[in-house]
């Protein structure tokens, strides 16, 4: 195929991107920068409030947890499922990607039952006698990353499988001939091969829960406000497009600077130094 006919048959899919996705973009940040001349006073009066900077951070280290618990999960239960027998694999898959299948809303709903104060974790530790009274665990961060951790787990998942069905298990064979354990042979050896997959999925995971409006909504509230929640806040509730589009802008960047941090951990550990994202 020549190049011509290459453009020929992308051109369609790029007007399409520049008309229903840059163009709106723009026209909503670009009054962010412009205010009778370049301006960036918009941003200057967001990160000169403590509050907003403290709804960035958390939203930030919310992020980054659910990612990291989401890889220690994901990993071990990706690699089992990779090298089940074939008339199990597609079963467990199937499992996994069955909560993918109910709303998130749903989900979150179910989360409210269990972590409330008459929740089924509440009730199990009264009626055991471990507490005298309710614990706390709804409308907190620790709700807000159990919800998006279960909503997220499926996704880092299915990113892990198919790179873990790419690797040789005579690979693994050959480190254990060698003189190295098996869980020895896993960290040194199939664990840097399946870095293209932890990048994706940590990158899908990251980005979904930073995000996500529903599960911070319904578990988090108004006490632990995230981006998206104060995003929509200011757009639907206040009716101020100019600061939910800052916000909006500061979550793209966030995403673009987190993928580039990805990629450069991925680039140390992985010697080959290539770019997964």
């Amino acid at each position: 195929m020549s190049k011509k006919t290459a453009y020929l048959i992308l051109t369609p899919g790029i007007v399409l991107l520049l008309f229903f996705l840059m163009l709106p973009l723009v026209s909503i940040i670009w009054p962010t920068f412009y205010d009778g001349g370049l301006t960036f006073n918009s941003y200057l009066v967001f990160f000169q409030d403590s509050y907003n900077l403290a709804i960035l951070f958390r939203t930030i280290k919310i992020s980054l947890i659910v990612t990291i618990i989401g890889i220690g999960f994901g990993v071990p239960t990706a690699y089992y499922i990779a090298n089940s027998p074939k008339k199990w694999r597609g079963l467990l898959m199937s499992l996994t990607l069955f909560p993918l299948l109910t709303n998130s809303v749903v989900r979150s709903f179910a989360w409210i039952n269990i972590l409330g104060r008459n929740g089924i974790i509440n009730t199990a530790l009264l009626s055991t006698g471990l507490i005298s009274e309710p614990l706390t665990l709804l409308y907190t961060e620790f709700a807000i990353i159990m919800g998006s951790f279960y909503l997220f787990l499926p996704v880092m998942i299915i990113s892990l499988v198919g790179t873990f069905e790419n690797i040789d298990t005579e690979i693994m064979e050959a480190a254990e001939t060698l003189g190295a354990n098996r869980l020895a042979a896993f960290v040194k050896v199939i664990l840097p091969l399946s870095i293209p997959g932890i990048i994706v999925g940590s990158i899908l995971v990251f980005t979904g829960t930073l995000t996500a409006y529903t599960t911070p909504q319904l578990l988090g509230g108004n006490r632990n406000m995230m981006m998206s929640t104060f995003l929509y806040q200011n757009a639907m509730a206040l009716g101020d497009w100019q600061s939910a589009s800052v916000i909006a802008l500061i979550m793209i960047v966030t995403t673009l600077l987190v993928m580039k941090g990805f990629n450069t951990v991925a680039a140390k550990l992985d010697k080959r130094g290539e770019k997964y994202a």
